[in-house]
């Protein structure tokens, strides 16, 4: 089973690491721009870097949620491959974010997609697999004997 999950774990694990260095930017942006903590607020160009880095934050719990549930119900595969696309995403949107507070949005709107993407996948999985346990109805040999495909 832990082979099997192998593709999920590291994009996890990777998307730990992004989180960590959208962190460390605000660090450097707190030393750069003289904002000490617990102060929130400062020049723009903090601002967007702290903004950026809470918006990214905000969103991962969801993320990992969808990426683990994806993985196990639907496809592993399928759910790193969009794993890793929603982390390139999210680290443009940070770059975009970072830069100016119009550099986000094609980057927002494209990790949404997929966030979304990845929900679809896990309410499919989660439904065929409710299905096949505890109605002992498996619907994807259902529709494949019907298509032909067996």
């Amino acid at each position: 089973m832990m082979e099997e999950l192998v593709g999920v774990g590291a994009v996890t694990l990777l998307g730990v690491l992004e989180q960590a260095y959208f962190s460390l930017q605000v660090i450097y942006a707190r030393r750069k721009y003289s904002v000490s903590p617990p102060a929130t607020s400062g020049p723009p160009e903090f601002e967007r870097v702290f903004r950026a880095q809470a918006n990214c934050s905000e969103y991962f719990p969801i993320f990992i949620t969808v990426l683990w549930l994806s993985g196990v119900f639907f496809s592993q595969g399928l759910s790193s491959v969009c794993g890793l696309l929603y982390l390139y995403g999210r680290f443009n949107y940070f770059q975009g974010y970072s830069e100016s507070a119009q550099g986000r949005l094609a980057p927002l709107y494209f990790s949404a997609q997929i966030l979304w993407i990845l929900i679809g996948f896990s309410a499919v999985g989660i439904f065929l697999t409710f299905c096949r346990v505890y109605l002992n109805v498996d619907l994807l040999q259902e529709l494949c004997s019907i298509l032909g495909l067996f």
